[in-house]
C-alpha cells in the first residue's frame, strides 16, 4: 500500500507533461530544421514559447486561479500556434529575400502582412477559450489560452522579425547572407 496523495499525483502529472512537452519541442525543432534547412532558423521560430508565461502567470495570479494541469495543457497548445505564426513570419521573409528584397524590406512587410492573420487566429483562440472559462476543471487551459495568446501574439510580432533581423543581418556582414 502506498500512501502518497495529491501532492505525489500532482507532481507525477507535471512531470509527466513537462517530459512530453520536451519532447515535443525537440521533434518541432527538427521539423522545422527540415523545412528551412537551416539549425539556426528553427532556434528563431520557437523563441517566442517561453514568452507565452509572460501572460500565462499572471493571468492566473490575476484571476486567483492555481496553475493546474490544465493550465499546462494550454501552455503546450500555445506552443503550437506560436510556433505556427512565427513560421508565417519567417517563411514570408525568405520569400521576400529570395524575389530580390532586401532583408529590412523582408522583415518589415512580413510584419505588416502577415500581421492580420496571425492576429485572428488569436482572437479565434480567445474567443473559443472564453466559453469554457466558467467550467472549474477547463479554468487553467482557458487562461492559459486567453492571457498566453494576447501576450505571446503580441510579442511575437516584435520578437521574431527583430530576432530574425538581427541574426540574418550578423550573416550577411559575415558574407553568408
Amino acid at each position: 500500500m502506498k500512501w502518497d496523495g495529491e501532492w505525489q499525483i500532482t507532481y507525477e502529472v507535471f512531470r509527466d507533461m513537462g517530459i512530453a512537452f520536451g519532447a515535443v519541442l525537440i521533434l518541432i525543432y527538427f521539423q522545422i530544421v527540415g523545412w528551412f534547412r537551416s539549425f539556426i532558423v528553427p532556434i528563431i521560430i520557437m523563441a517566442p514559447i517561453p514568452l507565452t508565461l509572460i501572460g500565462i502567470l499572471p493571468g492566473h495570479w490575476v484571476t486567483g486561479s492555481f496553475f493546474t494541469a490544465t493550465s499546462m495543457i494550454g501552455f503546450i497548445a500555445l506552443a503550437g500556434i506560436i510556433v505556427r505564426n512565427s513560421i508565417l513570419l519567417v517563411d514570408f521573409i525568405q520569400m521576400r529575400k529570395n524575389e530580390g528584397g532586401t532583408l529590412t524590406e523582408a522583415v518589415l512587410e512580413a510584419g505588416a502582412v502577415r500581421f492580420r492573420p496571425i492576429v485572428l487566429t488569436g482572437a479565434a483562440l480567445i474567443v473559443g477559450a472564453v466559453v469554457i472559462l466558467l467550467d472549474p476543471i477547463f479554468q487553467g487551459l482557458a487562461i492559459s489560452l486567453i492571457f498566453g495568446i494576447v501576450v505571446s501574439t503580441a510579442l511575437t510580432l516584435i520578437v521574431i522579425p527583430l530576432l530574425y533581423y538581427m541574426v540574418m543581418k550578423g550573416k550577411e556582414d559575415e558574407g553568408f547572407g
